[in-house]
């Protein structure tokens, strides 16, 4: 039998590049700027269809036909409510913290307790079905309801006869929006609801491949998705143009930040080699507003890239899906302490895709670590010669 160091293959850091599945769900291609949901691209589709749509894409594998999308929007819609235990609980879970994500995390827990969700090593197929789509569904009710509670309103309920995004910004703002901004952040939403083997879906599907129930999944992701270098970035790339103000400060703006070796919010990417697509297409939704903020953010991206080209060159530093996706939030009405958790919104449909197709493979995901630390065995010294 061969050991340990025979098996071990080494890989670059942050497991960069390295391919430790197979998907039918999507993939992201960096060199290309491209990222396509199944068989089709994902900015085609965050253009052309709605939230559901894409989310039937992903969790069942082709985009439904009109009575098909019926269907599931009525079962998402009824699923979208809060159980009453968690709706009872939610105002002191939201005592204890002004972070929407943990909220949600510790809430999800709660919820997959109510729910009496089993292990996914014991649950059939359309029992894990069932709970992605009930977790996804409850997902925005309790992010809508927590920032109502931490603003010191009353929780709006959900309307099952609306559609998901429709329901979640009336439920987050207190008004349904007009067309433009629902339509604006559904594009959005569509646009970042997967994007291959990221941080937290990677998460995901580790936990996933040990067969724990899904909202242990899903708390795993969101812990990882609320790091700053992963989910958090968009309320910080909209703070970085409200510090810059106006367009003659932004060179000295970003050569101040690179001088002293501070990360530039919502520029570069860990994948993409060329310009971000959901960068792109977020900035003709953002053209779509007749507003300043939308001229200096366009204005200080042009400055910023230039500037970058010439501080690091050949690093290939552009916007990435934050840097507009701030600006396109704010102007559709929502909080800035609130970009995150609808950047969650849109992922959660993503993570439980994934979720349910790693439920299906039976290998769990083990990977290796090589040690670098003082060389083993050494003697264990003696409590009196540790004493000495």
């Amino acid at each position: 039998m061969r050991s340990t160091d025979q098996l071990a293959v080494m890989v670059p850091a942050g497991l960069a590049g390295v391919v430790v599945t197979e998907t039918e769900l999507g993939d992201v291609r960096g060199s290309e700027g491209f990222y396509h949901y199944r068989q089709y691209s994902a900015i085609d589709l965050a253009e052309a269809v709605g939230f559901e749509e894409a989310w039937h894409l992903l969790l069942h594998g082709n985009l439904p036909d009109a009575e098909q999308l019926v269907r599931f929007r009525e079962k998402v819609g009824s699923l979208r409510p809060m159980p009453d235990g968690l709706a009872a609980l939610l105002p002191a879970i939201c005592a204890t913290t002004d972070d929407a994500l943990t909220i949600v995390r510790t809430a999800l827990s709660l919820w997959g307790g109510i729910r009496r969700l089993r292990p996914l090593f014991d649950a059939d197929p359309d029992e894990i079905a069932e709970a992605a789509m009930a977790s996804a569904a409850v997902t925005p009710t309790i992010l809508a309801a927590a920032h109502r509670i931490r603003q010191g309103q009353e929780p709006i309920e959900a309307d099952p006869t609306l559609g998901h995004v429709d329901d979640y910004l009336r439920m987050l703002t207190g008004a349904r929006p007009n067309a433009h901004d629902l339509r604006a952040v559904e594009q959005y939403l569509v646009s970042t609801m997967d994007h291959g083997f990221n941080a937290s879906t990677f998460t995901a599907r580790v936990i996933a491949s040990t067969g724990a129930d899904l909202a242990a999944c899903l708390v795993g992701a969101i812990g990882s998705f609320s790091g700053p270098k992963h989910g958090g970035a968009p309320s910080r790339a909209l703070q970085a143009l409200d510090e810059i103000g106006s367009l003659d400060r932004a060179e000295a703006y970003v050569r101040d930040k690179i001088e002293r070796g501070d990360r530039v919010m919502g520029f570069g990417h860990a994948v993409y080699r060329t310009k971000d697509p959901r960068s792109e297409m977020l900035r003709r939704t953002a053209l779509g507003y007749d507003d300043p903020l939308v001229d200096l953010a366009v204005g200080v991206e042009a400055v910023f890239e230039r500037t970058l080209a010439e501080l690091k060159p050949g690093r290939e530093l552009f916007a990435n899906v934050e840097y507009y996706a701030g600006v396109v939030m704010k102007l559709a009405g929502i909080d800035p302490s609130m970009f995150t958790p609808t950047f969650c919104v849109a992922r959660v449909a993503g993570w439980t895709a994934n979720i349910v197709e790693q439920s299906r493979d039976p290998k769990m995901i083990r990977p290796s670590a090589r040690y670098v630390g003082p060389p083993p065995p050494q003697p264990v010294p003696s409590l009196a010669a540790r004493l000495a």
